[in-house]
């Protein structure tokens, strides 16, 4: 199984960034699929989650409203497009994919992607 994340980079505050994750390896029906992200200094954190089959979608409190994932079946691939973007979103941000059904927790996944860094100026 793969996940390469990509799409980060530095944007200003008030700006959009498109983030992607490409999966390989299996069919990931019924799976979650989760964007975390982690602050210099910080412990990694849920963002926003996504179940492939059906697509609900689930966010933290610190993005709601702001920050949308999504999935293209055909392409495999997932995405979180992010918007209005502050300082405090700075950080890697990390796909994940897991089957437990509480995925709010780095612990609920078992495969990761790379990170891809995105860094909010002021």
């Amino acid at each position: 199984v793969q996940l390469q994340a990509s799409g980060g980079g530095l944007v200003q505050a008030g700006g959009s960034l498109r983030l992607s994750c490409a999966a390989s390896g299996r069919t990931f029906s019924n799976y979650r699929m989760g964007w975390f992200r982690q602050a210099p200094g910080k412990e990694r954190e849920f963002v926003a989650m996504i179940i492939w089959t059906g697509g609900s979608t689930y966010y933290a409190d610190s993005v709601k409203g702001r920050f949308t994932v999504s999935r293209d079946n055909a392409k495999n691939t997932v995405y979180l497009q992010m918007n209005s973007l502050t300082p405090e979103d700075t950080a890697v941000y990390y796909c994940a994919a897991g089957r437990r059904s509480y995925a709010y927790t780095v612990s609920a996944y078992d495969y990761w992607g790379q990170g891809t860094l995105v860094t909010v100026s002021s």
